[in-house]
């Protein structure tokens, strides 16, 4: 087994944020699945990083949870994003760039 990439610093929120986006309303599960599989298993979210996460954004705003039963019918909250959480994904990715611009400058050959 390959070593496991670590998710950059500051990039959660994001990365769970344009899953809702792009898929609905998932349950914690699903979102890491997703992410592991979108990104050809580099990455992998904890659930010691990722349901804290969430309950951050909870309190934010950024999206409300519903409980309900899942596809294994065991009851899960399914989280969706809010108005809010769509205007916080827009700041997330833009910072993401600026951010990746500049490092691509450092790293870049002369």
């Amino acid at each position: 087994m390959g070593k496991r990439s670590v998710i950059p610093p500051g990039t959660l929120y994001m990365l769970v944020l344009q899953t809702l986006f792009r898929r609905g309303a998932m349950h914690g599960y699903g979102i890491a699945q997703h992410i592991h599989q979108m990104t050809e298993d580099v990455l992998h979210v904890e659930e010691g990083s990722l349901y804290p996460s969430l309950q951050r954004m909870l309190v934010k705003g950024w999206v409300v949870g519903e409980w309900r039963q899942s596809e294994n019918n065991r009851r899960a909250r399914f989280y969706h994003l809010t108005p809010k959480g769509r205007r916080r994904l827009a700041a997330e990715i833009a910072e993401f760039e600026k951010v990746t611009v500049a490092i691509r400058r450092v790293i870049q050959p002369a």
